[in-house]
């Protein structure tokens, strides 16, 4: 596990199923066949070296007789499967009102489809694991219920014409990906913008960035590097980011233009 929160989780989680399993003198092949699992994947929850889905939880509490005990852990168990940068990014999503990104080598992670995303993650070096491919492309779709609460915040994207171009994945992953973009661009309270690369000026030299403003009235930053990501609190650097995507914003095509640029680049592809 990268970080002790959710290892912490998964060990309680797997000692509780050892402790049901014992108690119902249960070997764990036993426990494995009776809720359709391996016993080499009982024995990894156990040891809390692989997340148990809720299925996995359900059908355990049900044949040991747990009595809800350990179908109650699902909500703790569905927080530790995402990596904690997806936790706390989510956080402060959850607390936004606005949010701005601008994303400049691939398409925004809010935006992508899961196809997409798994391409990326499957192209990182050191290679990610399948598992590990897994957690971080669910976690990233989970963040998606941005677009969903009530009432809706306000959230714009730039994205690079290059990257509606680039086919990660393949043709087919980019053409759903193309299509996913107008869905959410249809949206009232989503805009997203082009940035031609024919543009001579451009304020975004610098790389991806994020604002979020809270329900506080204070507004954060967040960057990525290729090792690290920090959220940026001091208001002097916020005031730079927020003036360069007001520029960004203003040097990329309209949203109506934006998503006709879209439809343009998705009819090329058919």
């Amino acid at each position: 596990m990268e970080d002790e929160e959710a290892a912490a989780v998964l060990r309680a989680v797997g000692r509780q199923i050892k402790v049901w399993r014992e108690a119902a003198d249960m070997r764990q092949a036993e426990l494995g066949a009776a809720i359709g699992y391996s016993e080499e994947m009982v024995s990894s929850v156990e040891r809390a070296r692989r997340i148990p889905k809720a299925d996995f939880l359900d059908k355990a509490d049900e044949v040991l007789r747990a009595g809800g005990k350990l179908a109650a852990m699902k909500e703790d168990v569905e927080k530790a499967r995402y990596p904690k940068l997806v936790r706390d990014l989510a956080k402060l999503e959850a607390e936004s009102v606005e949010m701005g990104a601008y994303a400049s080598h691939h398409i925004h992670g809010l935006l992508q489809t899961p196809e997409y995303a798994e391409a990326l993650y499957a192209m990182r070096r050191p290679a990610h694991t399948d598992d590990e491919i897994e957690r971080h492309v669910a976690g990233r779709m989970a963040r998606k219920v941005v677009f969903e609460p009530q009432p809706r915040r306000t959230i714009t994207f730039v994205l690079e014409e290059v990257t509606l171009r680039r086919p990660y994945g393949g043709r087919m992953v980019l053409r759903r990906q193309l299509e996913h973009l107008l869905e959410i661009g249809a949206l009232r309270h989503v805009e997203l913008q082009v940035m031609p690369t024919e543009r001579e000026e451009h304020a975004g030299v610098m790389g991806s960035f994020r604002l979020l403003k809270l329900q506080d009235g204070k507004t954060l930053g967040h960057s990525e590097g290729q090792l690290y990501s920090r959220v940026i609190h001091d208001p002097r650097e916020v005031q730079i980011l927020e003036m360069r995507y007001g520029m960004i914003r203003a040097q990329a095509l309209t949203p109506r233009e934006s998503l006709a640029f879209v439809e343009k680049v998705l009819g090329e592809e058919s």
